[in-house]
């Protein structure tokens, strides 16, 4: 592994994503993405006796299926990487307890998929793993529940507000695969201070921002080396902004850019705001319809950067500011 700077290196090895999978909800297969997810469910539930079991559900079934698709049993992945938005991570270490499998739980709010697939490939490159597994998810009542009013207030939405993802994505990474991880960019904690944690795009853009002049500055890359830059959850406030911060530094991002949460909702016929957030949203767009894309042909060369909003409940009552960080990890077919 080449260190490039600090938090931007290149891997030697290529470590490669073997297979992956997207689960998502009722209300995400009923937006543009619908039919490339590799399970929906119309039960929000999901025939579980609460919306936190439900959530740890999304992440067994992603990682069953990306496992199937590797043709690896459970016991063939040395570590999982996993985590989500939920107070001490209970989706994954409740989700993922039966699997036996060696386990290190992370945590990067939204940014969590991608810091997962970090830490996934970083050990396969080392050689401490042959095997790894990157997992994560987010449910929109679990989410509601922990972070925002009970569901039955029927508060407002602000029009910067974002609609959580129901949703779970898994990557299994190894070697041999077809999609290669060439580098990595860890993100760095950015904070504007932002306050209002309906407008977490604003929050986290300045991160975005910073993640991705870092990488293209130290690899020598311009936007146009890549077929797509995929931000996580910016939604549709966040990425507009992420134009304009990188527009002062010189760098257009173009058509070169997306946004999961702009991506995984119909914007006019969903009532979602500003657009789709959470773990779930990079996670299963990333490892259903990008990864499938590239498998396809149809894009080679992808940045990768998820963006996280750092708060809990409790740093928002206090009056805290909302920390933001970004991620990036490079994927080529």
């Amino acid at each position: 592994m080449q260190r490039v700077e600090r938090g931007l290196f290149r891997f030697d090895r290529k470590p490669t994503v073997l297979a992956s999978a997207g689960v998502a909800g009722k209300k995400e297969s009923e937006g543009p993405l619908g039919e490339r997810f590799d399970k929906v469910h119309e039960d929000p539930m999901l025939g579980q006796a609460s919306w936190e079991r439900a959530e740890s559900r999304l992440q067994q079934e992603a990682v069953a299926i990306a496992l199937e698709k590797a043709m690896l049993p459970a016991g063939g992945v040395d570590v999982m990487f996993s985590g989500d938005l939920l107070n001490q991570c209970i989706a994954s270490t409740f989700g993922l307890r039966s699997l036996g499998v060696p386990h290190m739980g992370v945590y990067g709010a939204c940014s969590t998929m991608v810091e997962a697939l970090i830490n996934a490939a970083v050990f396969v490159e080392s050689g401490a793993a042959e095997i790894c597994a990157a997992v994560t998810s987010s449910h929109f009542c679990s989410s509601e529940r922990q972070f925002r009013t009970p569901l039955g207030y029927g508060g407002q939405r602000s029009p910067s507000a974002q609609w959580t993802v129901t949703g779970a994505g898994a990557a299994v990474v190894g070697q041999c695969g077809p999609i290669g991880v060439n580098a990595a960019c860890v993100g760095i904690i950015d904070d504007l201070g932002i306050k209002d944690p309906c407008n977490m795009g604003a929050a986290m853009a300045p991160a975005a921002a910073d993640t991705i002049k870092r990488f293209l500055t130290g690899t020598g890359t311009t936007p146009d080396d890549y077929d797509l830059i995929l931000t996580g959850d910016l939604g549709f406030v966040g990425s507009e902004l992420l134009r304009q911060l990188l527009g002062r530094e010189g760098i257009e991002l173009g058509e070169r850019h997306n946004d999961c949460g702009m991506m995984i909702f119909d914007r006019e016929a969903q009532d979602v705001h500003a657009g789709g957030s959470g773990c779930g949203c990079i996670g299963s767009v990333l490892c259903s319809h990008i990864m499938r894309q590239m498998t396809e042909g149809k894009l080679h060369r992808v940045l990768a950067v998820a963006t996280g909003a750092l708060m809990s409940t409790t740093s928002s009552w206090q009056g805290e500011s909302i920390p933001g960080v970004a991620h990036l990890i490079e994927l080529q077919a």
